[in-house]
C-alpha cells in the first residue's frame, strides 16, 4: 500500500512538471490536453463553488486533493498493482482533516468568532432552542463531516476492490483449477471474467467521480464556513 502511494506521488510531480516545464502561448498537443482537463477540474470543483477570487485562495490544496485522490482511486483497477490506495482508511483520514481544518481556517479568517457563532447558532431559531441545537450543529458540522468524507472514500475504494478480487479469483477458479480437471462447470469462468471487466470499468467511473464528490465538498464545507448565513 505505502509503495502504491509513493509510486503515484511520484508519477504526479513527474506529471505536472512534464506538464508544465515548457508551456506556450499557442499550446501543443500535449499541452493542450493537459491544459483542459486541469482547467475542467479546476472550473468545475473550485471556482464555480467559490468564486475566482476566493478560488485562487484554496486552489492549490483543493486541486492537490482532486489530482491525489484521483491517481491513488485508479491504481485499484491497474494489472500488477489492483489496489487502490485509498483503499485503506488512514490517507482518506488525513484528507478528510486537511479539508476539516481548511474548513475551520476559511471561517476564522473572514469571519472571526462570528464564525462559531454562525456554525453553532443558526439564525431564525428560538433562543431556549438552542440548547438542543447547538450541539447537533457541533455535532453534524464539526465531527460528522470529516467522518463521512472519510467513510465514503475508503468504502467506496474497499467494495470496488472486494468485487474485482471476488470476479477474477472465481475466473481463475474456473478456468485454470475446474476446466483443467475436465469439468465444464468451468466454462463458468467466461462469465465472471465478463461481470470482472463490466466492474473494472464501473470502478473506474467511481474512482474518478469519488475524487470529484471529495474536493467538491471540500470547497462547498469553505463556502459554508464564510458565508453570512447557513
Amino acid at each position: 500500500m505505502m509503495l502504491i502511494r509513493l509510486l503515484i506521488v511520484g508519477l504526479l510531480v513527474l506529471l505536472f512538471w512534464a506538464g508544465t516545464r515548457n508551456l506556450k502561448i499557442v499550446p501543443g498537443r500535449w499541452q493542450g490536453a493537459f491544459e483542459s482537463v486541469f482547467l475542467f477540474a479546476r472550473k468545475s470543483i473550485i471556482y464555480d463553488t467559490l468564486g475566482e477570487e476566493r478560488g485562487r485562495r484554496y486552489e492549490p490544496i483543493l486541486m492537490t486533493m482532486f489530482w491525489l485522490i484521483l491517481c491513488m482511486n485508479l491504481t485499484g483497477t491497474i494489472p500488477g498493482l489492483q489496489l487502490a490506495g485509498t483503499a485503506a482508511i488512514g490517507l482518506p483520514l488525513v484528507l478528510a482533516l486537511v479539508s476539516w481544518v481548511m474548513f475551520i481556517y476559511a471561517g476564522m479568517k473572514e469571519k472571526g468568532m462570528k464564525f462559531w457563532k454562525d456554525s453553532l447558532f443558526p439564525p431564525g431559531v428560538p433562543a431556549w432552542l438552542y440548547v438542543f441545537i447547538a450541539p447537533l450543529e457541533f455535532l453534524s458540522t464539526f465531527i460528522v463531516r470529516p467522518v463521512t468524507l472519510t467513510l465514503r472514500l475508503t468504502m467506496n475504494m474497499i467494495a470496488g476492490h472486494m468485487l474485482l478480487v471476488l470476479c477474477f479469483t472465481a475466473t481463475q477458479f474456473f478456468f485454470f483449477t475446474v476446466l483443467a480437471s475436465g469439468n465444464l462447470l468451468g466454462l463458468l469462468g467466461i462469465g465472471s471474467f465478463a461481470f470482472g471487466l463490466a466492474f473494472t470499468v464501473l470502478e473506474l467511473f467511481i474512482a474518478a467521480l469519488q475524487a470529484y464528490v471529495f474536493a467538491i465538498l471540500s470547497a462547498i464545507y469553505i463556502q459554508l464556513a464564510v458565508a453570512e448565513e447557513h
